[in-house]
């Protein structure tokens, strides 16, 4: 044996332990547990804004105004993704927007204060108030007409067949009051480009467009006031999702596919 393979042997020999020694050195420490449960919470929380920002949001109903599908205090879940590049609340989608103003109570627009509950409606993670759940009925363009023959309101001229979601049965008029068609008729339109005509399901029972609309018989009124802006929807619903016994989709009535679009 050489010197230049003693020297060789002498250095292989100590590798086993030496590898050992570097891997106990390089391996990584974790964290404590507070502070990855501090770490877990930051990032449920970043996503939970980012969620509620870009995709969906949840929100209560206010109102008995969208009876029968819809009752005071469900909790809905809202997605915003149909309303992205250049898209638009369509006919017959359930919206929920900002109020636009003078549409809601200071107890109605307060929503949750202060809390846990508070906080957790600002992140998005609890139903906020300030908002209404309403059916779109008219977009820009359309003329709106309550009502024909058979109680029926039409959009651009086309009856809608509202049987499977407004709440009372076997009314005269499908508009706002109920009573005879002649006295509760009326007409709203052609809706202001970037807006929309809103109505809840539970027409005698809603703080909708028609109550905003200028009448004869109005004595305070502001011309316009009955159009939402498109600006102020948040998103569209598309399921009811607590209590769970009431827990279903929510889709857009067939009836407005024949609506033809405005002249």
């Amino acid at each position: 044996m050489t010197s230049e393979d003693r020297d060789s042997t002498s250095v292989a020999e100590p590798d086993g332990e030496g590898s050992r020694s570097s891997r106990t050195r390089t391996k990584k420490k974790h964290l404590p547990v507070w502070q990855e449960t501090i770490l877990l919470l930051g990032v449920a929380l970043v996503l939970a804004i980012v969620i509620k920002a870009l995709f969906v949001q949840a929100f209560y109903i206010p109102s008995e105004s969208m009876e029968p599908g819809l009752v005071k205090n469900d909790r809905i879940l809202v997605q915003k993704v149909s309303y992205w590049f250049g898209g638009s609340p369509q006919r017959g989608d359930v919206v929920v927007f900002k109020d636009p103003g003078d549409w809601l109570s200071p107890e109605e627009s307060a929503g949750p204060q202060g809390g846990l509950t508070g906080l957790m409606a600002k992140i998005g993670l609890y139903p906020s108030g300030g908002h209404l759940v309403k059916r779109v009925i008219g977009v820009a363009g359309d003329v709106i007409k309550c009502c024909d023959k058979k109680g029926r309101i039409s959009v651009n001229g086309q009856p809608l067949n509202e049987d499977s979601y407004v709440k009372e049965k076997g009314i005269d008029c499908n508009g706002p009051m109920i009573g005879d068609c002649s006295s509760d008729s009326w007409t709203a339109g052609p809706v202001p480009k970037g807006h929309i005509f809103v109505m809840g399901d539970n027409r005698g029972h809603s703080a909708d467009s028609t109550v905003h609309m200028c009448t004869a018989r109005s004595t305070d009124c502001v011309p316009g006031d009955e159009y939402v802006p498109v600006d102020l929807v948040v998103g569209k619903v598309f399921v009811l999702l607590w209590p769970s016994d009431h827990f279903r989709w929510i889709h857009r009535p067939s009836t407005f596919a024949d609506v033809p679009n405005a002249s």
